[in-house]
């Protein structure tokens, strides 16, 4: 029976590196695609960035595959009115819906994009990670609002939330763990540092576990990437430090991700943005999207041979020479998706 993926273009780059995704997946074999808006479009066209049907076609589904949602014209549109949909509430809404309280952004730079990193050969050769970011709670979920001229936004975890991210980041059958937090300032910080060393302890002792605070992992994120293995955090500080992890890849446009819960189908997406400002030029970069295919087939629907074949065909088109706009070259969507069909 063929595995039902639900796609979700969105918007800007969205629906051009998608296409390209459609391309490789008939390729590796046989899939049912079936597509629905999200983002910004779905606003346009539904009022909403995530409706009924949406939802429920991605609980349905075998796996979930996203490009990108947001944009100007919608950022320009809650800039008039607060209280006017937000295309990035579909994917939150996603993830919230479906359980997706574990995000994996593993960054491996490729061995001919070492020199496209703003960072020193040197200082990025060897880096192998895994950013293991909790997804569902935190900040971006907590309550919010304004009084007059005070703002607020509520972050909050609970024990149990903690403990089943870090068995993620445990479990992922890697050496060591490194738990980023705040400890020295943030109560939440401090149960989450309290909790993680529980566990360790009783659960995972033959995994080693350090501990950082949040501004000394993003110092040493640039100064020595190749030392960390695998990195566990909460909602906010997984969003920044995964996306700086992302340009030791030297491009944001390189970096895959996998969500997923525990059970159901699981999100798989790039984590770049939509990219507005090239959207329908022809110049998007489609690696992470790829990337995020690869994902898709180890953790959605185990097939790791396949998974392998896709990353291996990506490093092979970047050693053969490929490069995008956003690895200083001129390669265009279709010029990538082709290099990546051909090594497969």
């Amino acid at each position: 029976m063929a595995h039902r993926i639900v796609t979700l273009p969105g918007d800007g780059i969205g629906p051009e590196i998608m296409a390209a995704a459609a391309r490789l997946l008939s390729e590796l074999g046989d899939f049912e695609l079936d597509e629905h808006l999200i983002g910004g479009a779905s606003i346009d066209a539904h009022g909403t960035p995530l409706t009924d049907e949406t939802l429920a076609a991605c609980r349905d589904a075998d796996a979930v595959l996203l490009a990108a949602v947001g944009g100007p014209t919608w950022d320009a549109a809650v800039a008039r009115d607060p209280s006017a949909p937000r295309p990035e509430q579909g994917l939150l809404g996603i993830r919230k819906e479906l359980g997706l309280f574990a995000n994996l952004r593993p960054v491996r730079p490729s061995p001919a994009l070492l020199d496209a990193s703003p960072l020193k050969r040197e200082r990025i050769e060897g880096t192998d990670l895994l950013v293991v970011r909790e997804l569902t709670g935190g900040i971006y979920f907590g309550e919010s609002g304004r009084d007059g001229n005070r703002a607020h936004d509520d972050c909050a975890y609970t024990v149990g939330e903690v403990e089943r991210i870090a068995r993620v980041a445990f479990r992922c059958g890697r050496g060591r763990v490194t738990s980023v937090d705040k400890a020295n300032v943030l109560e939440t910080s401090r149960l989450w540092r309290e909790t993680v060393t529980r566990l360790h302890a009783e659960e995972f002792p033959d995994v080693a576990l350090d501990h950082l605070l949040v501004d000394n992992a993003a110092m040493q994120l640039v100064s020595r990437p190749a030392e960390f293995d695998v990195i566990v955090t909460e909602n906010l500080f997984g969003d920044i430090l995964s996306d700086e992890a992302a340009m030791l890849t030297g491009s944001l446009g390189m970096l895959p991700s996998a969500s997923l819960g525990d059970g159901g189908p699981g999100l798989f997406e790039p984590v770049h943005g939509s990219a507005p400002d090239i959207a329908g030029t022809g110049a998007a970069n489609p690696l992470a999207m790829f990337g995020s295919v690869a994902l898709m087939l180890r953790h959605g629907f185990g097939r790791e041979e396949a998974a392998a074949g896709v990353e291996s065909a990506i490093d092979r088109a970047l050693a053969d020479g490929l490069r995008t706009a956003d690895l200083g070259g001129s390669a265009s969507t279709e010029d990538a998706t082709r290099a990546v069909l051909s090594n497969l």
